[in-house]
C-alpha cells in the first residue's frame, strides 16, 4: 500500500508522541520543536496552566505560546521568557508560572533571508515560502530589524468557565507602534497539522527595549532579515506530570 508523503509525516509525529509518553522523560533533539498542548484545547477554552515556564525553559531558546488563563502573549528569545499582558507592558514571569500552550525549540538558524523595505505581511510570508517551497516542513522563524508599523494585541486574563478562544480575541486590546525596532518570533506549521497547532504562519513581538510586545496582526518592514531553521521533528506534551522533576 502507498503512503501519501502528509500521512507518513503525520505517522511519524503520532509515534514521536507515543513514544515521549511512553518513556516518561523529556527528549530534547535539535530541529525539533516541543510543543505544549493543542492548539483544538486551546481553541474550545482550555487555558488552565499544564507546565511551569521553569520546566518549559528546558525545552529550547526560542518559542510562543500563552499563559495560566490566558493571561498575555508569551514570546521567547533568547532563552528569555517575556509575559506581554494585555495592559501593553511586558513581563518576566516566574518559574513557577503555568502555561496552557506553548512551542519551543532549541534555535539553530540555517538560512537568512534580507527582506524587502515595505513588505507587510503577505509580502514577507511569500518570500519565506520561495526559500522553503516545502510547505509540510515545519519552520522556526525569527525575523529581526525596523518596522515602520507594528500592530499587536494580546488579551486580559480569562476567570472560569472559560469562554472558547474566538469569544477572546474578537475584540481584544490592540497597540501600534510606527518606527520601532525589535523581534519577531514564531512558526510556519504545515496545514495538515491543523488540530494540533496554529496552521500556517504565527508570529509574536517583542520590541529591543522590551517594554513593547505581543501577537502580531499587521506589520511593515522597514529594515530586516528573517532567519529559518527547518523542523523535521514535532514532541507534543499534553502535561508536566509524569516528567519527573520541577
Amino acid at each position: 500500500m502507498r503512503v501519501s508523503t502528509r500521512w507518513y509525516r503525520w505517522l511519524i509525529l503520532i509515534c514521536s508522541f507515543l513514544l515521549l509518553h511512553s518513556s516518561g522523560c523529556a527528549y530534547r533533539s535539535a530541529r525539533t520543536i516541543t510543543q505544549v498542548g493543542t492548539f483544538h484545547d486551546l481553541s474550545a477554552g482550555g487555558f488552565d496552566g499544564r507546565m511551569s515556564c521553569r520546566r518549559l525553559g528546558s525545552y529550547g531558546n526560542f518559542g510562543i505560546g500563552t499563559f495560566h488563563a490566558l493571561d498575555g502573549e508569551m514570546i521567547v528569545t533568547d532563552g528569555k521568557i517575556y509575559q506581554a499582558k494585555s495592559d501593553g507592558k511586558v513581563y518576566l514571569p516566574n518559574g513557577g508560572t503555568t502555561v496552557p500552550f506553548a512551542e519551543l525549540v532549541s534555535f539553530a538558524p540555517q538560512a537568512k533571508l534580507i527582506l524587502k523595505g515595505g513588505a507587510n505581511y503577505a509580502a514577507v510570508e511569500e518570500q519565506i515560502n520561495k526559500a522553503v517551497p516545502d510547505r509540510d516542513i515545519f519552520c522556526a522563524i525569527r525575523v529581526r530589524g525596523r518596522f515602520s508599523k507594528m500592530k499587536i494585541r494580546s488579551v486580559p486574563a480569562q476567570v472560569k468557565p472559560y469562554p472558547r478562544l474566538v469569544e477572546v480575541t474578537n475584540h481584544p486590546p490592540v497597540f501600534q507602534f510606527d518606527g520601532v525596532s525589535g523581534t519577531m518570533v514564531g512558526f510556519r506549521s504545515p496545514l495538515y497539522a491543523g488540530e494540533i497547532t496554529v496552521p500556517g504562519y504565527h508570529f509574536h513581538f517583542i520590541s529591543d527595549d522590551g517594554n513593547s510586545g505581543g501577537h502580531v496582526l499587521e506589520f511593515a518592514i522597514e529594515s530586516a532579515a528573517a532567519e529559518i531553521e527547518e523542523c523535521d521533528r514535532f514532541l507534543l506534551i499534553t502535561s508536566e506530570k509524569g516528567l519527573g522533576g520541577n
